[in-house]
């Protein structure tokens, strides 16, 4: 299965409810992900322009677009960016494959 990474903004008045109520919000997130065949591997409070990063797992890229579309349509974010990642080894034979197009520069 394909792995994604999801980074979250969150609004300041989602702050404001996670400072005066924290919560475990990568919790919360298990069930959505599961329900639509995924699997996560982990959450983190991030600094700087986002405050949630996490790393899953989906079948295909419908399935890791309806989770990120299911975040930004909740309200308690300003911005959700999904981002596909691959693996060394996929990294690997995609440079492999990338050295037999034949593709030529511009010069």
């Amino acid at each position: 299965m394909p792995y994604y990474m999801v980074q979250v903004a969150y609004t300041s008045e989602t702050w404001d409810v996670l400072v005066k109520n924290p919560q475990n919000r990568a919790e919360a997130v298990v069930p959505v992900i599961q329900k639509l065949g995924g699997k996560i591997f982990g959450a983190w409070i991030s600094f700087g322009e986002y405050d949630i990063v996490g790393i899953f797992q989906m079948p295909d890229n419908v399935s890791a677009a309806s989770v990120s579309m299911a975040f930004a349509s909740g309200g308690a974010c300003k911005s959700v960016k999904t981002t596909p990642l691959l693996t060394m080894q996929e990294g690997m034979e995609a440079m492999s494959r990338a050295r037999g197009t034949g593709y030529i520069p511009p010069k």
